[in-house]
Formats: structure tokens, sequence, C-alpha cells
């Protein structure tokens, strides 16, 4: 989930396992999630916050960008959602921008907590490859595709052409790994939004609202989930 240049990788892919099965970073000391339900906080923040499902009802293709792919959580709830409520013909394109993608093992231990993806967690796991690297691309299903993109997410960003119609932010939290959500990140995120395209976040720390509005998005707060007073969301203008 991290955007973060370390000396010693091995190091920062660490975890420990709290409560059984949350996944822990010890280089980024923070978990992966929130410790109520992580699956209901993507629903909260990354679906509602870019105005998900409806607006993948228009049909075609719908591409979503993420920084930080984790255990691939978002992924699977958003995927099942899709399942669920796009309409005949649609497609998705999920990419996703992760430094330290993780082990096979790790991704099925974390996101077998909920039932619920099911499915999900066993196409996704089943096709991981056992080394990540590079570009992992995989066809989940006919209308589903994953790319997960390895290494710094701003280089990869800058290099980007093709827009995405919806962001996920979610590196570790702001004061953690304070270069996930930098100016440049953010300008590169605003660069590869279509116009109308929209971001949304957990995080609402004060200079990543500030950097988002920089960089040219209208900014939202909304509260945000389990009792966290507040999370971001906003726009691209049309023009």
């Amino acid at each position: 989930m991290a955007d973060h240049d370390p000396e010693n990788t091995t190091d920062k892919t660490a975890l420990d396992w709290h409560e059984g099965d949350m996944p822990y970073s010890r280089a980024f000391d923070d978990h992966f999630y929130c410790r109520s339900d992580g699956r209901l906080e993507c629903g909260h923040v990354f679906l509602a916050g870019n105005d998900l499902p409806h607006r993948w009802q228009r049909g075609g293709a719908f591409r979503i960008g993420e920084l930080g792919f984790g255990t691939g959580l978002n992924l699977c709830e958003t995927w099942r959602q899709w399942r669920e409520s796009a309409p005949e013909g649609a497609s998705l394109h999920f990419t996703s921008f992760e430094l330290f993608p993780m082990a096979r093992a790790d991704i099925d231990r974390a996101l077998s907590n909920w039932p619920e993806i099911d499915r999900e967690r066993a196409l996704l796991t089943a096709n991981w490859p056992d080394a990540p690297a590079g570009r992992v691309e995989i066809a989940l299903e006919p209308s589903v595709r994953l790319t997960v993109v390895c290494g710094a997410a701003l280089d990869s960003l800058q290099a980007g052409e093709k827009p995405f119609d919806a962001w996920y932010l979610d590196g570790f939290a702001p004061s953690r790994n304070p270069d996930m959500w930098s100016p440049e990140l953010m300008q590169a995120v605003f660069r590869l939004t279509a116009p109308g395209g929209r971001f949304a976040t957990y995080a609402a720390a004060g200079f990543v609202r500030r950097n988002l509005a920089a960089a040219g998005f209208t900014v939202e707060r909304r509260p945000g989930f389990a009792g966290k007073r507040e999370m971001l969301c906003g726009e691209k203008p049309v023009s």
C-alpha cells in the first residue's frame, strides 16, 4: 500500500497479524484497513465516494485507478458489486499501483475474513503470480481485468497516458507515509483523471486536502467510516 523507497525491501514487506487475520505493516506501523470492517469501509469510502455503482450504469468501459493494492480487498469488493449491478456489455479495468506486492498466501489469509468475497478471493489468488513484479495482468473474468503495476507509483503515473474514471487513494496513513500523498503524486493523479472523473480517500489530513485542491480537484469533506470524523472525495471539473 505504500509508495516509499526504503533501502531494505525485504524488511519493508514484513507483516504481523493482529486479531487473527488483520495484516499489519511493521515498516509503516499501520494496519492495511480499518479494524472494524475493511470491506464495509471500502463501500463507504471508495465506492460511495466515487458515486459507484451509479456511475458505471451508463455501460461501456469503466476504469478505476488505485494507489496501494495491499491485500486486494478494494478490488474484490468492487468486483463483487460490479457483478451484481453492472449493465450487460459493460467492462471494468481495475489498475492498482503497488510498490510492495503481497505474497499469495498473505492475500488469501487476509481476505478469508469476509465470506461475502470468497468467490473473488479464490479467483484472485488462483491467478496471482508467485513472484509479482513489473506489470501483473490478470483477466479475472471476460468483463473484468486487473492490472497491478509494481514499483513506485509516481514513476508509473508520470509515464501513464490513459485516464481513469475513478480513483481509490488508499496508501498507508499520511502521517506514516507522506510520499504517497505528495503534491507531485496528486498532480499525476489529476492528469490521469477523465473530465468529470472522481477520487475518494479515507484520508482527511489538511495537507492531503490542500494537495488535491492544488492539483485541480474540487474537494468535498464527508463523514468518515465507523465514527471517523471525515473522509475526502471530489471531482475533476469537466472544463
